[in-house]
């Protein structure tokens, strides 16, 4: 025993004859470590975590808020893993290195210790006092990052016009949260009193706040993406992902709300995001109650109802005659929407589904649906819709996805016309005072190239039974596939195709634009699944200069403002604008949050929220 000790006194003190390294001076207070690429020395710490492919240690805290003191060394070397435990202090060498996750140009880099060397043991059972969270530290609230300019934050275009590891900035850790997040690399952190902000990836990894000063938060527990006090879009950057647990146990199965025991673990960078990995899974200690209301906006047809439509959207996602979850889209319908008058629907698969066969119609689609919600109601709904053209429109492969109108046929009915056809193009026509349309129902402008590979919009000129007009356009707009994270590399980050969504949203525009040239007081209604935050505004302003958001009109609270949770945010995808005859009258809106609320990702069957309003026509 003398002779090992011998022998590690002798190790330790050749190696003080070595010029030391601070993980402070690794890390520095910008992006980069200023030491890349360099071999350094007698740099000691505390073993806090170990994975399979290294560990991390923690030294001297810094007094430069901005400079991390913890650090990951990168190593599958047995002989190094099996040398360290945690709560061992340590000294070592290596190769300071920045790693970025798949190469992926979006991602941003990990500064790590690779190769190690010269490890040695210098006490063991030390205690280690994680930084509390909210209490030592606390994320900011409101920005990303400080290169997101432009009015809209981090929604501003163009995308990608800089980025964070060419610029190498001074990181400002008190007032943009990836600068935060990036001083506390390394580190290990506790998170007291975690809230789930929505369900767990494929991974089983899921966004969580913590008990700190927080923005956005709506009444279910999540954060709900909001513009803030300056106008600017507040991206929740207070929020976190929690990651795989080191010790090798699960993640529970979260839900939006669901409150979570502390969780410790350090901070690390992978895959686009900034990561807590716990030392061990956390457990559920409470959730918010399943229970979904209703909505409230019903018509009961009466002498006091004759001007008073009640319609719903939803995004049924991929619905084919043979879906499993048909009858339960048939239920929301029925129990929650309360049947109303019309309703948009998205997602409509054709006949054969997602086989890839040629079929393109989908009135098999639709009467299985309309049958369903018969079968449990006393409500027979009609159905308009104009078949794409097959593989043109995007969606599941073979699925053709098309958008649908379903309506009360003893409400009110389509003014009399010719359907139009897959690539004939719908166009207002009639006398001042008096729009109406050359086919009924149509599409939006199917042969530009404004549409290609994705829903065509499905306009439709409706008549109650008292003669009373409304036209109403069901939009699916290009999906948000190729984006890069809202914690990347890329700022602005990559809104994928933000370009296509705009040109689409003006294409909408120039459709009611034409409508009220030609009658300034036409009720109109735009709704379904825009895929784009109202937030992006430079998207939307040819559509809001002529039109309202219904959540403004009814003036549903901005937290509330929810159909979608993707990442850290509930948000909203899916939108309703009405023209100024509607605004005037009054306008009810409700978010019914059947598949956002949902207590496990498996019982949803959708993964956007339907949504009632109750508009007046006259």
């Amino acid at each position: 025993m003398a002779k090992l000790l011998s022998l590690f006194c002798l190790t330790a003190a050749s190696l003080s004859a070595v010029s030391s390294t601070t993980i402070a001076e690794i890390q520095g207070s910008t992006w980069h470590s200023p030491l890349t690429g360099q071999t350094v020395h007698n740099v000691t710490g505390t073993v806090t975590a170990k994975t399979t492919s290294g560990f991390y240690i923690v030294g001297e805290k810094s007094d430069d808020v901005r400079v991390s003191n913890g650090l990951y060394i990168f190593t599958s070397a047995a002989t190094v893993l099996n040398a360290v435990a945690v709560g061992d202090a340590i000294s070592l060498s290596g190769k300071v290195a920045e790693f970025r996750s798949s190469s992926n140009p979006n991602y941003l880099f990990l500064t790590e210790l690779t190769s190690p060397t010269n490890v040695v043991r210098l006490s063991s059972n030390n205690t280690i006092t994680p930084v509390v969270l909210g209490k030592d530290r606390s994320p900011p609230t409101q920005y990303l990052s400080s290169l997101d300019t432009g009015a809209d934050g981090f929604l501003s275009v163009p995308n990608n016009s800089t980025r964070i590891e060419e610029v190498n900035a001074n990181l400002q850790p008190e007032k943009y949260g990836l600068d935060f997040w990036e001083s506390l690399e390394g580190q290990l952190v506790t998170i007291p009193k975690p809230t789930a902000l929505g369900f767990q990836n494929n991974y089983g990894e899921f966004w969580v706040h913590g008990d700190w000063a927080v923005t956005g938060k709506n009444k279910r527990g999540g954060l709900t993406l909001n513009f803030g006090p300056d106008g600017v879009p507040d991206g929740n950057p207070e929020a976190v992902m929690l990651g795989s647990p080191l010790d090798g146990t699960k993640n529970p199965l979260p839900a939006l709300g669901a409150q979570l025991s502390d969780v410790t673990g350090v901070v690390t960078y992978s895959f686009g995001y900034y990561y807590v990995l716990p030392l061990t899974a956390p457990t559920v200690v409470s959730r918010p109650d399943s229970t979904i209301p209703s909505t409230t906006l019903v018509n009961k047809h009466g002498l006091l109802d004759l001007c008073t439509i009640t319609f719903g959207d939803y995004n049924v996602e991929n619905l084919a005659p043979t879906s499993a979850h048909l009858p339960t889209v048939a239920n929301h319908i029925v129990t929650l929407l309360k049947t109303p008058d019309f309703l948009f629907l998205q997602e409509i698969q054709d006949n054969s589904g997602p086989t890839n066969d040629g079929t393109v119609s989908a009135n098999v689609t639709l009467a299985t649906l309309i049958k369903a919600i018969a079968d449990i109601s006393n409500v027979t709904y009609s159905w308009a819709s104009v078949d794409p053209v097959d593989g043109q429109d995007g969606g599941q492969p073979g699925g053709n996805i098309r958008t649908a109108f379903l309506y009360r046929p003893e409400v009110l009915k389509l003014v009399k016309g010719t359907a139009g056809g897959s690539l004939d193009p719908v166009k207002v026509e009639g006398r001042l005072g008096h729009a109406k349309l050359n086919l009924n129902p149509a599409r939006i402008e199917p042969t530009s190239g404004t549409w290609n590979e994705t829903r065509k919009p499905l306009v439709a000129h409706w008549q109650t039974k008292l003669g009373f007009e409304l036209f109403t356009v069901n939009v699916h707009l290009s999906s948000k596939g190729g984006s890069s994270s809202t914690q990347g590399d890329a700022r602005p980050p990559v809104n994928s195709p933000i370009e296509n969504r705009t040109k689409q949203v003006g294409s909408v525009a120039g459709f009611i634009k034409a409508v009220l040239d030609v009658d300034r007081n036409a009720n109109i209604v735009v709704a379904g699944d825009f895929n784009e935050y109202i937030q992006t505004r430079s998207v939307y302003q040819p559509l809001t200069s002529l039109m309202t958001d219904i959540d403004e009109a009814a003036k549903i609270p901005e937290y509330e403002r929810y159909s979608y949770v993707f990442d850290q945010n509930s948000q909203q995808l899916d939108h309703v604008l009405v023209s100024p005859a509607i605004t005037k009258r009054k306008v009810e809106f409700e978010h019914i949050h059947v598949n956002t609320w949902s207590p496990t990702l498996s019982a949803r069957i959708s993964d956007h929220d339907p949504s009632v309003g109750r508009i007046r026509v006259c």
